[in-house]
């Protein structure tokens, strides 16, 4: 069960502080309890509610209207009503209320919705990445349980494996890029992410996934040939051996191109071979690369 303060919620929904207290005391949204010094604490409860209320209000509807609604009225309403293609935040807000529910069916039709409306490469920057970084921020004060987390990866790793397994072959003759992680991470979703990009942006990927040993590398680089490497540092390697990392990686495929990506990548002072790019966000990796995503095809 999660403990927040309010301004946990303030940062979490989008709502302010001020408003979440006025809502308690006009309209008795939520049920708060106190600490030994008067402090309000919430549950995991009371931030499903104000994120599916924020959904609500987000499209018109009036405080006191949806008040008054039980649980099961209001997320009925939030289905109903999240059907604005670029009502990003609100998305992200039910689907941040769906996984706190453990609701794998509503997260499902949510994912879809989005998918169906954006295309799938719009949905991941706009709807997904924005949730990651709330669940991230939820991470960092401990009010997420692990479980809620790994349903949500879990289901866009589904996603993202079926929609780069629709894509075109791409031939070997294209582009060729090795994507990687390195020994002992496991954070894959944003190296999935990466695959199908350059997948749909018709060039060639030998994805090797997580965990690889560096000296690996040199197997795979005398063998496939690749133009690039690009690989995720989430939680690995260790801050202080980032630079002797890459230099290592470098040296398996001398004078091509090494993307590395993620927090521990971007961080000041590093030392690293000149061949490498450190794109800060998806977006400028995707730039990179060059091409967009091409429009899918109307039935």
């Amino acid at each position: 069960m999660g403990h927040f303060s309010i301004s946990d919620l303030e940062q979490l929904s989008g709502i302010k502080a001020h408003t979440i207290r006025m809502w308690e005391q006009r309209y008795g949204l939520l049920r708060p309890v106190r600490t030994a010094t008067n402090i309000r604490m919430y549950c995991d409860d009371d931030l499903r509610r104000l994120l599916n209320v924020s959904t609500l209000c987000g499209r018109g509807k009036r405080i006191s209207q949806v008040a008054c609604l039980s649980d099961a009225e209001i997320q009925a309403a939030v289905l109903a009503c999240c059907n604005d293609a670029h009502d990003y935040h609100q998305q992200v807000n039910a689907l941040l209320a769906a996984m706190l529910s453990f609701d794998e069916q509503r997260l499902n039709y949510l994912l879809n919705e989005a998918t169906d409306q954006l295309g799938f490469e719009k949905m991941m920057l706009f709807v997904a990445y924005p949730l990651l970084q709330r669940i991230g921020l939820m991470w960092l004060a401990g009010t997420v349980n692990p479980a809620q987390e790994h349903l949500l990866a879990h289901l866009l790793r589904q996603k993202l494996l079926a929609a780069t397994d629709a894509l075109p072959c791409v031939p070997t003759s294209a582009r060729r890029w090795v994507l990687f992680l390195p020994a002992n991470e496991m954070h894959e979703l944003a190296l999935l992410f990466m695959n199908y990009a350059l997948r749909a942006r018709s060039q060639h990927t030998l994805y090797l996934g997580q965990n690889l040993p560096t000296a690996e590398l040199h197997a795979v680089c005398e063998t496939y040939r690749p133009d690039a490497i690009a690989t995720v540092l989430t939680s690995q390697p260790e801050r202080s051996k980032i630079g002797e990392f890459a230099r290592e990686v470098a040296a398996m495929c001398p004078d091509k191109l090494l993307v590395l990506y993620g927090p521990l990548a971007r961080q000041e002072g590093l030392e690293l071979p000149k061949n490498c790019v450190v794109p800060e966000l998806m977006t400028d990796f995707l730039a990179l690369v060059g091409e967009h995503e091409p429009e899918p095809v109307a039935a």
